[in-house]
């Protein structure tokens, strides 16, 4: 039995353009594949065991907030240098996460007014509710934010649900374990 190659009847100059244009296309695909996994990603750079510190601080915000009587948000984060770019961040709900709303309110999303916080502190390296600018649209600028420059970044702890001076001495309580180990 004798096969014959389904280009036997294609000109030889033909094959050779053939093999050419398929050669092309996949050196022209290995160069996207290469390049696409050459873009940039950008750099992170994470605190050595961030969550076990994170977790640490938020323990100590919720011990603070069970004495103080209140419940609430507490939200921590780390970011290294001087100015944002990424951060890591944990947050913890102590008793409740949101106000329903009632007749009189429409009700408090605690965990996006702690979050708040803390968008406002990286922003501005200072505390939340510092009155340093006007507050922008997506920020509350309501005290209960704390931002400490630690060892090698920043550390930011924000709390919400209890009355502003009690979401500071809260937040207090996590940003001294956050700022000993970061």
């Amino acid at each position: 039995m004798q096969t014959t190659s389904c280009f036997a009847s294609v000109p030889y100059s033909a094959r050779r353009l053939a093999l050419a244009l398929l050669l092309l296309s996949l050196l022209s695909a290995a160069s996207l594949v290469a390049n696409a996994q050459k873009q940039e990603s950008p750099v992170v750079h994470l605190a050595p065991a961030f969550d076990e510190v994170a977790n640490a601080a938020l323990l100590a915000m919720r011990q603070r907030a069970g004495e103080l009587g209140i419940g609430g948000v507490a939200v921590v984060a780390y970011f290294e240098g001087d100015s944002i770019q990424s951060w890591s961040s944990k947050m913890l709900v102590v008793g409740r996460m949101k106000d329903d709303p009632s007749s009189t309110s429409k009700g408090s999303n605690l965990l996006a007014i702690a979050y708040s916080k803390a968008a406002e502190m990286a922003n501005t390296l200072k505390d939340s509710g510092s009155q340093v600018r006007p507050p922008m649209t997506g920020e509350v600028g309501w005290t209960g934010g704390v931002i400490v420059r630690g060892k090698t970044g920043y550390v930011i702890a924000a709390f919400s649900g209890g009355k502003s001076e009690d979401d500071v001495k809260v937040s207090q309580a996590g940003v001294e374990v956050l700022k000993s180990k970061l």
